[in-house]
């Protein structure tokens, strides 16, 4: 009995010691840091990390998706816009054919231009089509599979290149006419704005245009001057000023117009006439800014 008893309190210390651990925590898949687990215990742990990592995953590619939807229906919009304004060109140019015997205006040249804009549409919207097309197919795959960089990186360059092209659309359909369909008084206008803008190739190129108009010759020449003068191209200036003076020497800008003709000339290297137009500013226009110019630059020389 005694030697029972004994044994007893013994065995009792180590049965203890045997079930502390599962009070701890030890084999709790659930826990932040799980420990004591076994071989199959830490294989079910493993999965449950990587499937919270595919789950993460998925959520991150229907986001994209979605957003690469979102582009589709803007590009769709972009693609009906181009295609109503293909139609409108078709039904004008169906009217025009109708019309082109009866209407003295319309040329043949007027006809081809427009014949060639709607086929060039008509390549535009085919062109869209296929890339809406191959948008959304890759849309389509992605939905059904993982999309990796590569093909990511494919699809933005798709995209990138349909903005291009939408672009290029665009800038056709808001191109400024060619000059030589403006009239006088808005090239002048255009030319105006040009060289007030400092845009001064432009605005040279608008003023030539108005002179071999004769639209204003004494006035454009003197502008062509200027804009020479501006650029520092003295002989070219001294010429377009001599041209403009000779054609009407009453203008209100002549005394601008002799003071640069003589700091051209001098520019040039020929001071001695210079000399006589500067002396010509401050006789004939007394008092004025080109003459109190005239007599600085005289004193210069």
């Amino acid at each position: 009995m005694r030697l029972s008893l004994l044994l007893s309190f013994l065995l009792l210390p180590l049965a203890v010691m045997a079930a502390e651990p599962s009070a701890f925590g030890a084999g709790n898949l659930d826990s932040e840091n799980p420990y004591g687990l076994t071989e199959a215990e830490k294989k079910i742990l493993q999965n449950k990390q990587t499937l919270k990592q595919n789950n993460k995953k998925l959520r991150s590619q229907n986001s994209e998706i979605n957003s690469l939807r979102e582009r589709v229906d803007g590009l769709q919009s972009v693609l009906e816009a181009i295609a109503q304004k293909s139609q409108a060109n078709r039904v004008a140019l169906g009217d025009l054919n109708r019309d082109k015997e009866s209407n003295s205006f319309m040329t043949q040249e007027k006809l081809q231009k427009l014949d060639l804009q709607v086929k060039v549409n008509s390549e535009n919207i085919a062109q869209l089509l296929l890339a809406m097309e191959t948008l959304s197919a890759v849309i389509d795959e992605q939905s059904n599979n993982y999309v990796t960089k590569e093909q990511y990186s494919t699809l933005v360059e798709d995209v990138n290149a349909f903005k291009v092209l939408v672009a290029s659309e665009l800038k056709k359909r808001t191109a400024k006419p060619k000059r030589a369909n403006i009239s006088n008084g808005a090239l002048a206008t255009q030319a105006k704005d040009n060289y007030a803008a400092k845009k001064y190739d432009a605005a040279l190129n608008d003023y030539k245009t108005l002179i071999s108009r004769k639209y204003k010759p004494a006035f454009s020449n003197y502008m062509a001057g200027q804009i020479y003068f501006a650029k520092r191209d003295y002989g070219k200036a001294i010429a377009h000023y001599k041209e403009s003076a000779s054609r009407y020497k009453e203008a209100s800008y002549m005394p601008t117009l002799m003071l640069r003709t003589a700091y051209s000339m001098s520019k040039t290297g020929d001071k001695a006439t210079a000399k006589k137009f500067y002396n010509a500013v401050i006789a004939k226009y007394p008092g004025t800014t080109q003459a109190q110019k005239a007599e600085r630059y005289l004193g210069q020389l």
